[in-house]
């Protein structure tokens, strides 16, 4: 592989994963605008949750959606398109003098989102060789949790220096980055469906997502591993005030459980290149069992509870990046909507699952109720053993084709 060719793939990688830092970055921007837009346009709690379930619900549920007309029609010009769509109508929201403004704004915000993850994700299996997938798709999702990790302080930053009109500032970074992936070509990369077929080889040919049994199978460990994902920075914060933490330990836990993520998912992908797709997800949810719960029976602030945080952390997300590229495996002709399903729908479904650990939380208490959730990883465990080994059916099927053109 000559150095020219290497320089390439490594630019491509890291200018998806610029576009995923800005695409979480725009999508995290409204918890901090919340508090704002609530006292503007006077609106109720109720209100409030519909528009963040609205957002939610559209940037990340549709993402399968958005994968499967992207699958179906190729259109990688969209590339050139999301970022900036989510950039400008997120930082418009703001300044909209009407509850409907508000919502519209942000619905179209959240539509760019659920069109980059699954176009951004199948574009980046299309960049780089074979053998790198996961470790190309772990600096993808380490982007998006790093821009999504910083939203919140820069946002607050430019609220508390220049108030909404200043956040149109922030509207430059995401036309840079579309600008650099104009001139890199990413447009131009050509993931039609004639075009997947044709590289397709005879006998890795994947199956229709809808009859799928790997594929939904995959989709209910990475959601039942998301319940976890969501549920331990959303409760995790409110159990340690309510034991008396002070809000220093309370911020020093939540950074080290989301700084160890994002190194998790940066890990997780090669850790998939090395010891295949199956043995990366089972081994890191195995492990993450005893170390999530070593730290729940434990939360009170130590040297060994800021470890098993950390150890939680990096394990839980790192089957990721890992996770992505194994369903683009099962389905390599629908790769995008592959991706959106793994990005976004089962995130989402992750969140229902912290919804019921919250009502639980209710009668036996929060620690109880983390402990209980993690039932979810073991049940994730014991689906994941059922999914067949990456290209597994499709080795079965060459044999078959072998033997019987010998036999004739």
């Amino acid at each position: 592989m000559g150095s020219k060719f290497r320089s390439s793939i490594v630019f491509n990688v890291s200018l998806l994963g610029a576009g995923h830092f800005f695409s979480d970055f725009y999508a995290n921007f409204l918890p901090a605008l919340l508090p704002l837009v609530m006292t503007q346009l006077e609106m109720s709690l109720t209100l409030s949750g519909m528009l963040v379930m609205a957002y939610s619900v559209i940037s990340s549920m549709l993402q399968p959606l958005g994968g499967y007309l992207i699958d179906k029609y190729g259109y990688a010009w969209l590339i050139l398109v999301t970022t900036p769509v989510s950039a400008v109508f997120i930082c418009l929201a703001g300044l909209a003098n009407s509850k409907f403004a508000l919502f519209l704004l942000v619905g179209l915000a959240g539509l760019g989102a659920s069109i980059f993850h699954p176009l951004a994700a199948s574009l980046m299996g299309k960049v780089v060789t074979e053998e790198t997938k996961g470790t190309a798709m772990s600096v993808f999702i380490f982007g998006g949790n790093a821009g999504f990790a910083l939203a919140p302080a820069i946002i607050l930053y430019c609220l508390n220096a220049g108030g909404t009109a200043s956040l149109i500032w922030l509207i430059i970074p995401g036309f840079i980055v579309t600008g650099a992936s104009y001139l890199a070509g990413l447009h131009k990369v050509d993931i039609s469906p004639a075009a997947k077929h044709s590289q397709t080889e005879v006998g890795q040919q994947g199956e229709c997502w809808y009859k799928s049994r790997g594929l939904i199978l995959l989709n209910c460990v990475n959601a039942l591993r998301s319940w976890m994902q969501v549920a331990l920075p959303t409760f995790l914060p409110v159990a340690l005030a309510k034991a008396g933490q002070p809000p220093a330990v309370v911020a020093s836990m939540l950074t080290i459980f989301l700084m160890s993520g994002a190194g998790g998912a940066l890990l997780g992908g090669w850790v998939g290149d090395k010891v295949g797709r199956k043995n990366a997800v089972l081994g890191a949810l195995v492990l993450s069992l005893p170390v999530t719960y070593l730290f729940l029976v434990n939360m009170s602030p130590s040297p060994v509870s800021y470890l098993l945080l950390a150890a939680s952390g990096v394990l839980i997300q790192s089957t990721v990046p890992t996770s992505v590229v194994w369903a683009q495996e099962i389905i390599p002709d629908n790769a995008a909507m592959a991706s959106g399903m793994m990005l976004g729908l089962s995130f989402g479904l992750g969140g229902v699952g912290a919804a019921i650990t919250g009502a639980l939380g209710d009668y036996i208490g929060l620690e109880g109720a983390l402990l209980w959730s993690l039932l979810s990883i073991v049940i994730a465990i014991a689906i994941a053993f059922a999914i067949p080994q990456p290209g597994q059916k499709s080795l079965n099927l060459t044999e078959v084709t072998i033997k019987a053109s010998k036999l004739n």
